[in-house]
């Protein structure tokens, strides 16, 4: 449980956010190489290993590692066709985990955390993009106005609705509940307005945005709906607003 909740805890330093909690992801033994060659950003370091099994790139929380040492990533998880915005490079296979010997970042600061990405930030935060499936903060009944015009929605009507409504435009106000910052180049939200239930998750829609909020604004988002959006290594969205503009 231990090692499970600080392999947790570095995803949250790295980026993707999804509405509900998805399935715990199958352990993977640890993955040992020589390394390659080494790249350094802000926040993380990526490492190009040689192992048994052939040549594969890593990236782990900042670490003092040269060419030529024998490493150890503990816990890795495999992501495929994952683009790094500070890189300018898509990796078609990359593994994020915690390097042997280091202790992976608490999850309470890796949540808080300005994951990597969009902009000022390393784009590749794999833990902010884990940081999405923290439970949104409770803000209280939320009662929030419906928006005006032909493509107003309620949070409900857009995940209720979202097969009709897959690439159509949709404006919906409703309350931040939750932002993660910087996911691979965008900001993500999590957005109420007192429609729907908890129950059935009717109630909560994500939005992904490059405008600034923060928990308790709310807000006017003018976006597009997705459906069925896969992010890899199990993380799934039935429905987000993408693209969105905000407006208070």
């Amino acid at each position: 449980m231990t090692r499970y909740l600080a392999a947790m805890a570095l995803l949250f330093s790295f980026g993707l956010a999804v509405a509900a909690d998805p399935p715990a992801p199958a352990k993977a033994p640890p993955l040992q190489g020589k390394v390659l060659e080494v790249k350094d950003v802000e926040t993380y370091t990526y490492l190009r290993l040689k192992t048994r099994d052939g040549e594969i790139w890593a990236a782990v929380n900042k670490a003092p590692v040269k060419t030529g040492a024998d490493v150890t990533i503990v816990n890795p998880m495999i992501m495929k066709d994952f683009e790094s915005k500070t890189l300018k490079r898509k990796f078609d296979r990359i593994a994020f985990g915690t390097l042997g010997g280091t202790a992976a970042a608490p999850a309470a600061a890796a949540a808080a955390a300005p994951a990597a990405a969009p902009g000022a930030a390393p784009a590749i935060d794999m833990g902010a993009m884990h940081a999405g499936m923290a439970k949104p903060v409770e803000v209280g009944d939320v009662k929030v106005a419906k928006a005006t015009g032909a493509d107003a929605r309620t949070v409900a009507e857009i995940v209720s609705g979202r097969v009709a409504l897959k690439d159509k435009p949709v404006v919906v106000r409703g309350k931040v509940v939750k932002f993660t910052p910087g996911v691979m180049g965008k900001n993500w939200i999590h957005l109420r307005d007192g429609s729907g239930a908890a129950a059935d998750g009717t109630n909560d829609v994500v939005v992904t945005t490059k405008d600034e909020t923060k928990i308790g604004d709310v807000v006017l988002v003018k976006g597009v709906v997705r459906t069925d959006r896969d992010l890899g290594s199990g993380y799934k969205y039935a429905v987000l607003v993408e693209d969105a503009t905000l407006q208070k």
